[in-house]
């Protein structure tokens, strides 16, 4: 059963059984956000916007890392 807060639809519909939660909370919140819009691209009706917004925040974290100081090794 779905809740609009806690267990959204869109979250849970997929046909793995996984909700999205469940895999980005290991990851740094543009990864998360990226996987959490391709997740739902397809349930909430908009799913070019939800592709262009993983779009930018995997650009926002390829800026990062490339901003990241490089260690010796």
């Amino acid at each position: 059963m779905s809740h609009p807060v806690h267990q959204p639809s869109h979250y849970t519909s997929h046909p793995s059984g996984v909700e999205c939660i469940q895999i980005t909370r290991h990851m740094n919140f543009n990864m998360g956000s990226a996987i959490k819009y391709i997740w739902r691209a397809d349930h909430k009706g908009k799913p070019i916007e939800d592709l262009q917004k993983a779009i930018n925040a995997l650009k926002d974290e390829v800026a990062r890392r490339k901003a990241m100081p490089r260690k010796e090794g």
